[in-house]
């Protein structure tokens, strides 16, 4: 769906995250950043997901990785969501779908037949130099640390 390779510059963002905070790339220029894009706060492929690299956090850290999460929810939702899985990252409310549109994980999606706009679940590990190391577009929701790691 991305237009993104891996060894392309990762497109600089500035959003909000669940706490008010101005977040952008440049934030984390010299760490690793996993920024993983994920369809709505609060749902079950995305809860199983967002668990699965909280659970394992400390591993992303222990190897200088920052991560991120990105949906178009509104900053409550996100908090919301942040708090009732005790979330230890930063949670990016992209209602105006730049950071989404800017990596381009907005498309036409299909589920029950029926054809409508969101976003693919999809997640890109950014090096140091804030180059794109890795994309993965098969996110598997429960064993995705796996993936990255």
């Amino acid at each position: 769906m991305t237009t993104l390779k891996i060894g392309d510059k990762a497109p600089a963002f500035e959003s909000t995250d669940q706490n008010g905070n101005t977040i952008q790339l440049e934030d984390f220029k010299g760490e690793k950043v996993v920024l993983f894009f994920y369809p709505k706060a609060s749902t079950p492929g995305c809860t199983a997901e967002a668990c699965n690299l909280r659970d394992n956090y400390q591993a992303f850290l222990a190897k200088g990785y920052a991560v991120l999460g990105v949906s178009a929810d509104s900053v409550k939702r996100q908090l919301n969501f942040s708090n009732k899985n005790n979330l230890p990252y930063s949670l990016l409310a992209d209602e105006d779908k730049a950071v989404i549109q800017a990596y381009g994980v907005w498309g036409p999606k299909k589920f029950m037949g029926k054809t409508y706009d969101g976003i693919h679940r999809t997640t890109f590990v950014i090096d140091e130099n804030g180059r794109i190391e890795d994309i993965i577009a098969k996110v598997k929701t429960k064993d995705h640390t796996a993936q990255i790691l």
